[in-house]
């Protein structure tokens, strides 16, 4: 196998559903050296809709190509499963994630997407969890002042 190999964990969190959600990917090479990390705050979502926005936020962060083989951990199963073909996108907020996902992990020249248990995708799930966290104790400037907290 030639080309570059990736591992990307992704994990998206909402805290109700729908509610604050935040997004966070963790890319390793085959041998577990890191490429990068990050984490995004997502505004109001679903968690079914972080979790897809994780999975985006990541294969954007690495673009993949034609010599790019990626193999994508998630603990969603649902999401999983749907880009494996075993559940049909049933909900209408979740079809252009499915479809834009589709897309960009038909750009690699290899993707395997495998449903891992939540345990083995810790730190991106620390990472999703961290973008909420930092959105709502950011300081926030509001008529001149700076207050923390709050959206």
């Amino acid at each position: 196998m030639t080309g570059t190999v990736l591992v990307i964990h992704t994990d998206g969190a909402a805290r109700g559903n729908p509610g604050p959600a935040g997004a966070g990917w963790v890319v390793e090479t085959m041998e577990g050296e890191l490429v990068v990390e990050g984490c995004a705050y997502l505004g109001e979502l679903t968690n079914n809709q972080a979790e897809y926005e994780a999975l985006l936020l990541a294969l954007d962060a690495v673009d993949p190509g034609p010599e790019t083989h990626i193999e994508i951990l998630a603990d969603s199963e649902l999401m999983v499963r749907q880009l494996n073909g075993q559940y049909r996108v049933k909900h209408a907020d979740l079809r252009p994630r499915y479809e834009a996902a589709s897309r960009a992990l038909a750009r690699a020249a290899r993707a395997r997407v495998v449903h891992v248990p939540r345990e083995e995708n810790a730190r991106a799930d620390e990472l999703a969890n961290q973008a909420i966290d930092m959105h709502f104790q950011a300081p926030r400037e509001q008529g001149g002042q700076t207050v923390a907290g709050g959206p």
